[in-house]
């Protein structure tokens, strides 16, 4: 767990202590890289709290000090006394208690001032204020050596200055009062120009309803193409197959060396073509939202044995073998079989295609971890470069090589093969070594768990109509998030993922979470920030928020609120048995406890 290091401690005793207070906590936010808006609110903030505990709780005494080993790091205030303690604590920070003297004011104001706010009453026992704040970004990463320089130079700063606080105090308000008026001045000049801009957004909207309407009736337009292809394209392409055949069968005579050839030629080119227009309208149906997913149990093992039949005349050579790999142990797959055979057809026509000598083998492991199937295509073939091996998933591409004059393709089969599999709830990987080989896998849910198109509304997205409690993930990797669905599949809980901040906060409003599964190195954002502001909201701090991340600093993320701390991989037991405590009744009634042992 990470170190907690200590700057300076002040006892409060006197009323020149609580100025004394607020003129080291003005000084130290200085010292640690905050603004000057900051640091005066990081100095009220402190001699609110250290004139409470001089009313009414003296002596006390207020620690400062820096929690965390990774950016932001944490200014942590810690103001304790040995007094009564407080006896409406929940009325007061609620706003609903005022004594005559004003106590509780001072309370919520330093609550709303400071990111992270927490006190512990008992009475008789004295009361316990932490007050937190997260390090600006530019501020540089503290370590003891740093710290330790901070405590000299403070120690070199004087302490009895009572008239220099309070003409610090003034100057802090006339700077404010100057900004208040700066800030004025910005909103009116504001307003006038979204008045000036109005008109224009107007004039953008009725445009973007003419596109919308233009975009509708092409959408219409590709309907009707696409259902007017599949019969006009297919049925002369048949035909031209068929009489193909027939010619070559001799059936209204011979052929000379030369007619055979042509016809041959002809042939081939159907059926290329043809295999080229089935793939073009998989590939817009998927996207036109038109393939329903149909799924069935069936043993893996069983598909291995249709293909092997399916495909030995795809073997032209007696130099490259056909093998599949046995796999009776597997579970019984549930999902779409006749997709998942097309996209083993392709990867098996490929490996077939890109092979001059060896074997193509055909495997499948069964991954426990995300209760999963992988079932692998390996080749000895010219193999794919590895600057190269994403574009092979991108339509109408092909990676030039020694056997593409021999080889034809129309670069449409991987990319509708990744397609199918996240229709499937699965995925795509690639691994391949230039000259040596390639293997294509296709990973699938033992249990199918269909992808919602990338238009569909967020609310189906994230499965609302799914039965279980809603846990938000903000995880932006897919991978993880695919796991963490497997995890949650056929548990109490549900999962509504959001990738960043933002669409977490989208989603939140739309259906609120029983909890958070929060990664907080996500891709550009700072998501320790939205965890302190979930929190400090009195509408949100409830939802316990467990945090699953490769940044392995707890007592930070403890420190800012989070109920439960895990660096990744997170396992399933771990997940269900903490989701299971957070938001039953027993988690509740020892929270307190909780963020008391965490200090």
């Amino acid at each position: 767990m990470a170190m907690t290091m200590r700057i300076l401690s002040v006892s409060i005793r006197a009323e020149l202590d609580v100025v004394s207070c607020r003129q080291r906590a003005r000084q130290i936010a200085a010292l640690c890289g905050f603004g000057l808006q900051d640091q005066a609110r990081i100095a009220t903030a402190a001699s609110e709290v250290a004139r409470n505990v001089y009313n009414y709780a003296a002596p006390g005494r207020a620690e400062f000090l820096i929690e965390g080993e990774t950016a932001p790091q944490v200014l942590t205030i810690r103001i304790e006394d040995q007094g009564p303690g407080i006896a409406e604590l929940d009325r007061i920070l609620a706003g609903q208690y005022k004594s005559q003297t004003g106590m509780g004011v001072g309370l919520i104001g330093a609550q709303r001032l400071m990111d992270r706010f927490t006190i512990n009453s008992r009475p008789g026992a004295g009361t316990v204020v932490e007050l937190r704040k997260l390090l600006p970004a530019h501020a540089p990463l503290l370590t003891p050596a740093l710290v330790g320089d901070i405590g000299a130079r403070l120690a070199a700063l004087p302490t009895e200055a009572t008239l220099t606080e309070v003409q610090q105090q003034n100057r802090e308000l006339l700077n404010t009062l100057a900004e208040l008026k700066a800030r004025q001045e910005e909103l009116l000049q504001l307003t006038r120009e979204l008045e000036d801009t109005n008109r224009g957004v107007v004039a953008l909207y009725a445009e973007l309803d003419e596109k919308a309407g233009h975009l509708r009736r092409a959408d219409e337009m590709k309907s009707r193409f696409l259902s007017n292809m599949s019969h006009e394209f297919r049925t002369p392409l048949s035909s031209i197959r068929a009489l193909s055949k027939l010619l070559l069968d001799r059936v209204d005579g011979e052929l000379t060396v030369e007619q055979e050839k042509q016809v041959s030629f002809i042939l081939r080119g159907a059926e290329d073509l043809s295999e080229l227009v089935n793939d073009l309208l998989d590939l817009a149906k998927i996207e036109a939202g038109k393939i329903d997913i149909r799924p069935g149990s069936f043993a893996v093992a069983d598909l291995f044995s249709a293909l092997r039949g399916m495909l030995r005349p795809l073997l032209v050579s007696e130099s490259v073998r056909l093998e599949f790999d046995e796999a009776a142990d597997l579970p019984l797959l549930c999902t779409d079989e006749a997709k998942l055979s097309q996209i083993l057809r392709n990867f098996i026509s490929n490996a077939l295609k890109f092979t001059d000598a060896g074997e193509v083998r055909v495997s499948a492991v069964f991954l426990a971890d995300e209760d999963a199937v992988r079932v692998s295509v390996r080749d000895t073939g010219v193999g794919i470069p590895e600057a190269s091996q994403q574009l092979v998933f991108e339509e109408f591409t092909q990676i030039e090589n020694r056997l593409q004059q021999r080889v034809k393709g129309t670069g449409l089969g991987l990319p509708l093969c990744r397609k199918l599999a996240g229709l499937l709830g699965g995925r795509v990987e690639l691994q391949s070594t230039l000259g040596v080989g390639s293997t294509f896998s296709v990973v699938l849910p033992v249990r199918c768990a269909p992808q919602p198109r990338s238009d569909a509304p967020a609310a189906a997205a994230a499965g609302e109509d799914e039965p279980g409690l809603p846990v938000l993930v903000v995880e932006d990797e897919e991978s993880t998030r695919l796991l963490y669905a497997r995890f949650l599949h056929g548990s109490a809980f549900r999962p509504v993922f959001a990738a960043s901040v933002r669409e977490a906060e989208e989603q939140w409003q739309a259906r609120p979470p029983v909890a958070v599964l929060l990664d907080v190195s996500l891709k550009g954002e700072d998501s320790w920030r939205w965890l302190t502001d979930i929190k400090s909201d009195p509408r949100r701090a409830a939802v316990p928020v467990v945090l699953a991340t490769e940044t392995d600093d707890k007592r930070k993320g403890l420190a800012l609120g989070a109920d439960a701390y895990y660096i990744k991989p997170l396992s399933r037991l771990e997940l269900l048995s903490t989701l299971d405590y957070l938001t039953s009744g027993e988690a509740g009634a020892n929270a307190g406890q909780r963020k008391e042992n965490s200090l």
